[in-house]
């Protein structure tokens, strides 16, 4: 049976202010390339010999750039559910596990605003965790740490149940930093990079044993949806209803039968200026510069900007970005004070 590749697109991107905006977040922004990260994301799942046209979860406001960026990727053929209302990923993902083609069809979600480097990693964990997943599991894909980050959650890798599997042993919160250095002394852990492999019906039975009232919610939303083509939007009045609350809290952390392939695969959530930073190609003297800008004596920076030209001498370490009638200037290692100016 091919997977259902389930794209959730409703994030909003705050971090990444003033260039990731309500209107437009990054996952429809070419931050690290000329396409955009909801096209990469796309991108990982082409071969329609393993992969099933995509399910996309997103924001009811985005439905055109969803539409536009789609077809612009190559895929007309995605089924698009859009949200009446925010409700976190546990319900959003019910709403794609109902609309999947087969009671039991694998599903494949993923975040729209990850970078992932090497695809083909990525491909041979998800082969790794498929029997596994066909017999009931649930699985999550752990991302190789390569620094003690305090920004991620981390999963604690228990008994193996194949080469290349594990039995989640649990899931632990984000860390200080002196905690985060001991589970990576550990080797024992991964980062939570939220991406999950599992059957339709088996996380949809997981919802109705652990959080009815939201399987509930969503099935009424899905059984009164106004449906135009591929284009589904599930009754707003019923979807609200729903608790809001992440797959990690109302499932993972509580089924009993939850897996991870661990897998190293150049991933980032691109969360901030400063992982942009770290992901993007660099000039001799560290700088990242994208679009109209000069740099003299500089070191180390990060700019983005448009048609103003940036005019740098003698900088270092500095995060600087243009958009619309909007600049930004910040130092390196502050950029995650940035959602403070982005409602």
């Amino acid at each position: 049976m091919k997977i259902t590749p389930v794209i959730l697109s409703g994030g909003g991107g705050t971090r990444l202010w003033p260039t990731s905006t309500a209107d437009k977040p990054k996952q429809f922004l070419a931050l690290a390339g000329d396409a955009t990260m909801y096209q990469l994301t796309l991108a990982r799942c082409m071969d329609r010999d393993f992969f099933a046209p995509p399910i996309v979860v997103g924001n009811g406001a985005h439905a055109d750039l969803i539409a536009a960026q789609s077809i612009e990727a190559g895929v007309p053929d995605a089924t698009v559910i859009l949200e009446p209302c925010a409700r976190n990923t546990a319900p959003a993902i019910a709403l794609a596990a109902l609309a999947a083609d087969t009671p039991n069809a694998p599903l494949l979600v993923m975040p729209s605003d990850h970078l992932i480097a090497d695809v083909a990693a990525f491909h041979a964990a998800i082969m790794a965790a498929l029997p596994l997943v066909e017999d009931g599991w649930l699985v999550t894909f752990g991302i190789e740490p390569t620094a003690p980050e305090t920004g991620y959650g981390y999963i604690r890798m228990g008994e193996p149940l194949t080469a290349a599997v594990a039995r989640v042993e649990r899931f632990v919160e984000k860390p200080d930093a002196a905690t985060a250095q001991s589970m990576i002394d550990a080797g024992n852990h991964a980062w939570n990079g939220g991406i999950f492999l599992f059957r339709a019906d088996i996380y949809l039975g997981w919802l109705e044993r652990l959080a009815p009232e939201m399987l509930a919610a969503a099935k009424a939303s899905m059984a009164d949806a106004v449906r135009d083509g591929a284009v589904i939007r599930p009754d707003q009045s019923s979807f609200a209803a729903s608790p809001s609350d992440s797959i990690d809290y109302a499932v993972m952390e509580k089924a009993d039968r939850v897996a991870v392939a661990p897998v190293s695969m150049g991933w980032s959530d691109v969360g901030s200026w400063d992982s942009l930073y770290d992901i993007s190609e660099h000039d001799a003297d560290g700088n990242s510069v994208q679009g109209n800008a000069r740099l003299l004596d500089s070191h180390g920076n990060l700019v983005r900007s448009g048609a103003m030209r940036v005019n740098m001498i003698g900088t270092s370490d500095l995060i600087v970005v243009v958009h619309d009638n909007e600049i930004l200037i910040l130092p390196r290692g502050k950029s995650q004070e940035v959602k403070k100016f982005s409602s």
